[in-house]
């Protein structure tokens, strides 16, 4: 059955064409499998909470009408304004107006979330649907300055403060000299715009709508991850063709449920933070996280920008699902607080998740991916001009396969996990390796959610083949040291000491990591995957090497890494252990433009005989080998076998090209 909705409709109606409902909240309470809600043109100030779920034959389907822009929005307009002078406005609204909770008496709080200057709110006052910046003080608001962190410095100068009363909450702001009765001034009033009160209700389609202006919790692994839109810990749902923005954390959430998180214990954590996710994995484990019920979801097309936290997150939920074809772009711009779960996407355990064909940029930081990072894909994404690094994989064991992306910020990788297969990327930045020994996290059998074991991250295990390397020109050819949520610019560094030890303004040496030329020099000191391993050794040939083999016995001795087939332009670096015979050329055979506030990238192949310049390596499965810890191939989720016989567009590779694209004359490829 079809059920629509207008804003010329009436709740008490029947929902058909005719006499169609007031609200998208009237239809998601009787829709059933099988059922579409189409909804009509206009401006719908509700939090859309789905009663009922479908099934994989049967799917409930949420679409606009197609005959006008359909907004779902979690906020609503103010015109009370009182002016106080200075471009000072004043108002004061009930307390009844907020549906769950007062968003500007809850503070954004959470696991992971770092103290800073500003005590942030959950909520927000928006100018023309875009947020202003909240500060501390009345102060602030009277006389604004530039907030030194914003990557948008003259956006900060609007400001908003409140104080939140028994029964009524004051707001101040400062609009830069516009009349808030005259223009369309927005405060947050619901949580979410689309998501279901409780868990399960599974094979939703959400399609068509412009969703914004949310007020979401921070969303951390351990514990409950809200959004603006998302499933709620279900199965099968699809996200497409959306354009979501101005949520205070999350766009899209694939991630926990209530009761899933690790409770605190009088306002303080009893146990580490690695101690607290394990046993949320756990807890998930034991109450039904399973491929049968949780995850599989697709998220595609949608533009998702002005997210504070992530445009997409999750941990477990996201599991077997498929992310490709999304715009993402200003996730964690204003910069007001900062924690360790922001990117454009961040996910935890992405089991067999795919993420391809997205733009992702002018972000914090790219894609970040993090635990149980198994038989996961990540290709054919276009990343630039991030704050951070592109990609962060961390405490991963693999496998997880990079193929024909193009990273194009000054870091392209943060790499503290192990098990990856990086084939046909161009990499335009510069690299960090690095192992992480004091966390033990998991590995699963192959394409399940049951866990085969636990460990920590020697470093290794990685393979690269048919790369593109891109030099930037930078003439300090050794690495740099850097702490672990540091980003280009570096900060000046002091000269080592006598002892040859870095000086990092006090920082412990076990905080340090070291950020490498563009190449692959950060893996020199990694064994050949080609020269017999440790593990291949008697115990009476491992005691003979002496300290040579002693980390083996404690499970700290790094993994041999594969390379073969790699291009180095522009003076970047191979490594001098793995691939002494690289081809390197000065020249750099690309033209590579970006922009921002278009998003559009243009790569220009000004010399194809440099870009067509080595000799590259027929890569399957086959060649790529099992990981150390899953012994589990690279393959794809049905457990078929990768050919890497097309490049970046699909193309068949007819000549041996490195990188992304099939090159056989100068060309010029937009994105």
């Amino acid at each position: 059955m079809n059920y629509h909705v207008s804003m010329q409709g009436n709740d008490q109606a029947s929902g058909t064409v005719e006499q169609p409902f007031l609200t998208i909240s009237r239809a998601a309470e009787v829709a059933m499998s099988g059922d579409t809600v189409v909804v009509h043109a206009g401006i719908y100030r509700e939090w859309v909470k789905p009663a009922n779920g479908g099934t994989i034959d049967q799917r409930i389907t949420y679409k606009s009408a197609d005959d006008g822009e359909v907004i779902i929005t979690g906020a609503d307009r103010i015109t009370d304004w009182e002016a106080e002078g200075e471009n000072v406005w004043r108002t004061e609204v009930p307390n009844a107006l907020f549906t769950v909770r007062n968003p500007y008496e809850v503070e954004l709080s959470g696991d992971w979330l770092f103290d800073g200057a500003l005590k942030a709110h959950l909520g927000d006052v928006y100018l023309d649907h875009k947020s202003l910046y909240e500060c501390g003080s009345m102060a602030e608001v009277e006389n604004p300055e530039v907030w030194p962190e914003a990557k948008y410095s003259e956006d900060s100068l609007l400001k908003w403060y409140c104080e939140a009363g028994p029964s009524t909450t004051k707001i101040w702001a400062n609009f830069a000299g516009k009349d808030p009765r005259k223009e369309n001034v927005e405060i947050n009033v619901r949580p979410h715009c689309f998501w279901p009160e409780k868990s399960g209700l599974d094979y939703i389609t959400v399609s068509g709508f412009t969703l914004r202006q949310a007020s979401p919790q921070w969303a951390p692994p351990t514990d409950y991850q809200e959004g603006l839109i998302g499933p709620h810990w279900s199965k099968g749902w699809i996200i497409e063709n959306n354009i979501i923005s101005e949520s205070k954390s999350v766009g899209i959430s694939l991630g926990t449920k209530i009761g899933t998180g690790h409770v605190k214990y009088a306002g303080k954590h009893k146990k580490g933070g690695t101690q607290r996710e394990q046993e949320v994995i756990l807890r998930a484990l034991h109450a039904g996280w399973h491929k049968d019920t949780v995850g599989s979801h697709i998220v595609r097309g949608n533009v998702i920008h002005d997210c504070e936290q992530a445009a997409i997150v999750g941990h477990m939920g996201c599991a077997f699902s498929e992310i490709y074809q999304n715009h993402i772009y200003n996730v964690h711009h204003k910069r007001l607080r900062h924690g360790a779960e922001v990117a454009g996407i961040k996910l935890h355990a992405a089991l067999d998740t795919q993420i391809s064909d997205n733009k992702i940029h002018s972000c914090y930081r790219g894609i970040w991916l993090d635990w149980q990072a198994q038989g996961t894909r990540i290709n054919r994404n276009v990343l630039f001009d991030h704050l951070s690094e592109d990609l962060f994989m961390e405490v991963c064991h693999g496998p997880y396969l990079v193929d024909h992306n193009l990273f194009l910020s000054p870091m392209n990788f943060r790499n503290m996990a192990q098990g990856g297969a990086f084939v046909h990327n161009l990499f335009a930045g510069r690299f960090v390796v690095q192992s992480e020994l004091s966390r033990i996290t998991p590995y699963h059998f192959p394409h399940e959610t049951a866990m085969a074991g636990y460990s920590n991250i020697s470093s290794g295990d990685d393979r690269y083949y048919n790369n593109i390397f891109l030099g930037d020109n930078d003439s300090n050819k050794e690495p740099v040291p850097i702490t672990f949520f540091e980003h280009l610019p570096l900060k000046p560094r002091e000269l080592p000491e006598d002892n040859g030890k870095t000086v990092m303004d006090g920082v412990p040496d076990d905080s340090i990591c070291y950020l490498y030329p563009v190449g692959l020099g950060g893996y020199n000191k990694h064994p050949n995957a080609n020269d017999k391993q440790l593990w291949e050794y008697t115990k009476e040939e491992l005691i003979a090497l002496g300290d040579a083999a002693k980390d083996f016995f404690v499970g700290n001795a790094v993994l041999p890494v594969a390379v073969d087939g790699n291009l180095y332009l522009n003076d970047a670096l191979p490594s001098s252990s793995h691939e002494p015979q690289a081809t390197v050329f000065e020249k750099s055979g690309f033209e590579i433009t970006t922009n921002p506030s278009t998003g559009a990238v243009t790569v220009a192949v000004t010399d194809a005989a440099s870009v067509n310049g080595s000799d590259t390596v027929p890569v399957s499965t086959n060649v790529l080998g099992k990981t150390y810890h899953a012994d589990m191939n690279f393959e794809q989720p049905d457990g078929t076998p990768y050919h890497f016989d097309t490049d970046f567009f699909e193309n068949e590779r007819t000549v041996k090209t490195p990188g992304p694209f099939e090159v056989t004359e100068a060309v010029v490829f937009e994105f």
